[in-house]
């Protein structure tokens, strides 16, 4: 990997860890380091208002101007809520960070040395052509055992949702392109597609791409095979 090629963040709550990625030079990205969170405040499920003390789950981009070197907690990245997803679903609220200091209210807060690091590694992509990058955050590793751990969740047609994006990378281990439609996201069609859609409107009719669909539905017949054992 190149230090100055570009990242990608993902964010699992429940095992309060943060993962950079990076791409490599097949063109596909690679995990480059796993840090423990050292907080992040409220519980398993998406901010919904202002002052729920929620950290946020979904998809987020990241642009230079997000980066913030004179936080009140060292070192910030805006990580960019609300959305185009967050507002076509009515989620108010602003200024969520993953930010040093380890104090969080609704933010994802690391210890400075870890927030140091993550921030530099923003920074570079950027100084190497990078735009913008995307935080995936999720409440937790979306594996079948999980999903039937919680599926009796209200979130749970959310996270469903979610996965879809968590499969997408998965497979693919390239970033999809992250769209809005009927208050829910689509993934991987073409960026021209994604800006042409509207947030509250009906989907076109498009599917995940072939690999990706098949990984969802095998682990969702995973889910089932799991739900029904535990119901015996």
């Amino acid at each position: 990997m190149s230090p100055s090629a570009p990242i990608l963040i993902r964010i699992f709550k429940q095992e309060s860890e943060l993962e950079i990625w990076k791409r490599d030079r097949t063109g596909r990205f690679a995990i480059l380091k796993t840090y423990p969170m050292c907080r992040w405040s409220g519980k398993l499920g998406p901010k919904t208002r202002n002052g729920d003390r929620q950290a946020p789950e979904g998809f987020y981009t990241v642009t230079p101007a997000q980066l913030n070197p004179n936080s009140n907690y060292h070192l910030a990245i805006n990580m960019g809520y609300p959305n185009l997803f967050d507002r076509a679903n009515g989620r108010t609220g602003s200024h969520l960070m993953i930010h040093g200091s380890c104090n969080s209210s609704g933010c994802y807060a690391m210890d400075d040395e870890q927030v140091q690091e993550i921030y530099s590694l923003a920074r570079h992509s950027f100084e190497g052509g990078q735009r913008e990058f995307q935080i995936q955050a999720y409440p937790y590793r979306m594996t079948p055992e999980n999903m039937a751990r919680h599926r009796n969740s209200e979130h749970f047609a959310f996270w469903q949702n979610l996965k879809q994006g968590y499969d997408h990378f998965d497979v693919t281990k390239r970033p999809p392109n992250v769209g809005v439609c009927d208050r829910r996201y689509v993934f991987d069609q073409s960026a021209e597609t994604v800006s042409q859609l509207s947030a509250t409107g009906p989907c076109p009719d498009f599917s995940l791409p072939v690999e990706v669909a098949a990984k969802n539905a095998r682990d969702a017949q995973e889910v089932e095979r799991l739900v029904s054992t535990m119901d015996e």
